[in-house]
């Protein structure tokens, strides 16, 4: 696919009505002016955009989805271009806290399908794989891991603050993401209690 107008990748990405288009076409005319040499393009590529953004989340795209069985996922992240794949623990507070940044990105980056998996219903996976800290975030690009991230390794400045921008930034990286759609310092809703604040990361068995 050629590369996406800037114009129109600011439309799209910014929050709106998933069935306005027209909204979209009359934002992007009002702010052509005398570029009627781009304008025929970029209402082409809004259209395009529009409609794949529309049937990736009709195919479960846009949201994290909890899988329960570790063999559908292994098809899921085999037949999917881009995957992120959280492994988690119901009772790890930094479990949450993850879980709060990924379904804070997942409506943004719709290319991407964010999944998430209890640790206690993937035995064989957590022994192939070497999950044994929790949260454990890997990355797939065609089926391949691309990225590993081990509690909140690499995130922000090494403590439990980290933002949904430095998660963003940190999977762009790796490929899992298309592009930037999130703004700097941009975070999700803090989910911690006092519990949790003492938690250190969680080393699972």
């Amino acid at each position: 696919m050629s590369a996406l107008d800037s114009k129109v990748a600011a439309l799209v990405d910014r929050p709106h009505d998933d069935d306005d288009e027209d909204a979209l076409i009359a934002e992007l005319e009002e702010d052509e002016g005398g570029l009627d040499a781009f304008r025929e393009q970029r209402l082409q590529q809004l259209h395009a955009e529009f409609t794949r953004a529309k049937q990736m989340r009709n195919s479960e795209h846009g949201v994290c989805t909890e899988i329960k069985d570790e063999k559908a996922l292994m098809e899921i992240t085999t037949s999917t271009k881009l995957c992120v794949v959280h492994f988690f623990h119901s009772d790890f507070g930094r479990c949450r806290i993850m879980d709060n940044h990924l379904e804070a990105l997942a409506p943004k980056h719709f290319d991407t399908r964010f999944l998430r998996i209890n640790v206690d219903n993937a035995p064989f996976l957590v022994t192939k794989l070497k999950v044994q800290v929790l949260p454990c975030v890997l990355a797939f690009v065609d089926g391949q891991g691309v990225d590993r991230i081990v509690g909140f390794e690499g995130l922000g400045y090494g403590t439990d603050k980290f933002t949904t921008a430095d998660l963003e930034a940190r999977l762009l990286q790796s490929g899992a993401l298309v592009r930037a759609k999130v703004a700097d310092g941009e975070t999700a809703g803090p989910v911690k209690d006092k519990q949790e604040e003492e938690d250190d990361d969680d080393d699972w068995d």
